[in-house]
């Protein structure tokens, strides 16, 4: 069926009469409301209740009129709005006068038909968001109404789903394409006669999530945030379905129990997730709503080789390392070239990271973010390992910003050692344009008090560089919690972490700068940090050999005595 056709079948169906059609029988009651999962706050049911919206950090005051009718601020904000996920806020406050409320809000969207011509109102992932959020606070809407505003609800929200299942002919790959069809699920298993729609809908949920979640947890777009979004959703479809006393499929309890460990995986000490691949300020609250489910409790896994990451673990210090190449096109709009890139914690205290990406705002930070030079890896040239699409055109007709090049080959051979444990790692995102290949060696003592690694530019066997400039620079992002100084010689630099644990980065070969970053993942938005750089020429001095040390030793002393260390070699 073309999307003509498509459309014209939702447009035909607009009536309870033409729905029986399209439909195996009218839904003409709710059976049971899923399970929200995310934090509800009571506080701002009163703000929403004075007609004030705050999402994504912007402002909105009704004064009086439609929210819906109002000009959006941002982007953000009219997704947050359209979702419908702000009425878990009045359902925890549990009043008449915020129940009333919910529903003269929801009234007020069904009530004009302009509101579903919204083109945000119309995408995917919104839509889907708005179907499960519908369905899950229906209790709250619900309460206390009379039959007349019940079957308009219905109508609506089997409008809703309707468009979902007919008219959505452009879902993006990846997370929005499964958000649509969890809400599909929770649609089949919600509303009453719906046993044929609940086979078919678990039939291509289990088809997309054994596409999409890869054999060790991790999502196909390589984001660690794709794992939060997904099992905020999956978690409550698996206990939907016990409470319709029908069985999940064997794909989605499969896929949460391979997820599960990766939320471990990613984080560091201070329970924040790595910033790779598009991931933003960790909702602390959702994670541990998450984790409450997690009956394992073990130590997290240190390899992760469908999705391409390492896990490093000595003592009290981390070390996450991608080590994969870009995800596939499709799914590769929030992707980043990182290659290699890592992220060093010491306790609570994260002292290596990337620059991340904003939770609001992303689009005036996503050329830079993505780019490797946002990234604690190597950088050829000032040119990123990856390029993107970057005409406006493509990117409209595309609905984003694909991969276009990157690395192919991307190696990595995990040894343990008689110090430590020794990472050998390498990549190809070079090789094509500049005739080089970056390898990046890594090693963390037993007991975690020093990092030591080397990056090496290199032509391939045989093969030379190309071109006349063979510059290149190491970067180490600093978390803006980290207090930085450069030491007087000019080849290392002091770090003293929020407890007072001292760590030294020393390249005693190389000349050692303290440069401006912006630290992008921050819960209150950007902060400006600091970043050690490293430059060097290819064709004179291909390899840096740079070390973490942890001292236990006051600031002072630890400065005073650094002169009298050598870095040991390390064993390649």
């Amino acid at each position: 069926m073309n999307r003509f056709a498509r459309n014209m079948l939702a447009r035909a169906s607009g009536g309870s009469v033409a729905l029986s059609r399209v439909w195996p029988s009218r839904t003409d009651r709710l059976i049971i409301a899923p399970h929200d999962l995310r934090t509800a706050d009571a506080t701002r049911a009163a703000e929403i209740y004075a007609g004030r919206f705050v999402f994504a950090g912007k402002i909105v005051n009704c004064h009086g009129r439609s929210i819906f009718d109002l000009e959006p601020p941002s982007e953000d904000w009219e997704v947050a709005l359209l979702g419908f996920g702000w009425l878990r806020h009045l359902r925890a406050a549990d009043t008449a006068l915020t129940r009333a409320n919910a529903r003269a809000l929801v009234e007020d969207w069904i009530a004009n038909p302009a509101n579903k011509r919204r083109p945000v109102a119309r995408r995917a992932d919104v839509l889907a968001r708005r179907v499960i959020s519908l369905l899950s606070q229906a209790p709250l809407v619900l309460s206390e109404t009379d039959n007349k505003f019940y079957r308009r609800y219905l109508r609506a929200l089997a409008r809703e789903i309707r468009f979902l299942r007919y008219t959505m002919v452009d879902i993006p790959d990846g997370v929005p394409k499964l958000q649509v069809l969890i809400a599909l699920c929770y649609a089949a298993l919600c509303l009453a006669n719906q046993a044929s729609h609940i086979r078919s809908a678990s039939k291509k949920l289990s088809d997309e999530l054994q596409r999409q979640i890869l054999p060790d947890g991790g999502h196909i777009s390589r984001n660690p945030g794709a794992l939060i979004e997904l099992l905020i959703d999956l978690l409550p479809l698996r206990q939907t379905f016990a409470a319709r006393n029908i069985a999940p499929p064997p794909a989605l309890l499969n896929a949460i129990d391979r997820m599960m460990p990766m939320l471990r995986f990613f984080r560091h000490g201070d329970g924040n997730f790595a910033l790779f691949n598009g991931m933003s300020a960790t909702s602390s609250d959702l994670l541990a709503t998450l984790l409450a489910y997690d009956d394992t409790h073990g130590a997290p896994m240190a390899n992760m080789p469908h999705t391409g990451f390492q896990r490093l673990d000595a003592g009290q210090t981390t070390l996450i390392i991608d080590t994969g190449p870009p995800p596939p096109a499709g799914v590769s709009h929030d992707a980043h070239a990182g290659c290699l890139s890592f992220e060093l914690s010491s306790g609570i205290s994260r002292i290596v990271t990337n620059c991340g990406m904003p939770t609001t705002g992303r689009d005036n930070w996503r050329p830079f973010a993505r780019g490797t030079a946002a990234h604690s890896t190597l950088t050829y040239h000032d040119t990123s390992s990856c390029q993107f699409v970057e005409m406006s055109a493509m990117k409209r007709l595309l609905h984003g910003s694909p991969v276009t090049s990157g690395p192919v080959e991307v190696e990595s051979y995990r040894e343990i050692v008689q110090n430590g444990t020794l990472l050998t790692t390498s990549h190809d995102g070079y090789l094509s344009k500049f005739g080089a290949i970056h390898r990046r060696v890594l090693m963390i003592a037993n007991d975690g008090a020093r990092i030591d690694g080397e990056d090496t530019l290199s032509p391939p066997q045989g093969g030379r560089f190309k071109g006349a400039d063979a510059d290149f620079a190491v970067r180490f992002h600093l978390h803006p919690a980290v207090k930085a100084s450069r030491l007087s010689d000019a080849r290392g630099v002091m770090l003293v972490l929020p407890n007072r644990d001292v760590w030294t980065f020393e390249a005693l070969d190389d000349k050692v700068d303290l440069e401006d970053s912006v630290f992008l993942a921050g819960n209150d938005g950007p902060r400006r940090t600091a970043q050690i750089v490293i430059r060097q020429d290819a064709r004179q001095a291909p390899s840096i050999r740079w070390s973490f040390v942890r001292s236990t030793a006051s600031p002072a002393v630890t400065n005073a005595r650094r002169n009298a260390r050598r870095e040991p070699e390390l064993p390649l």
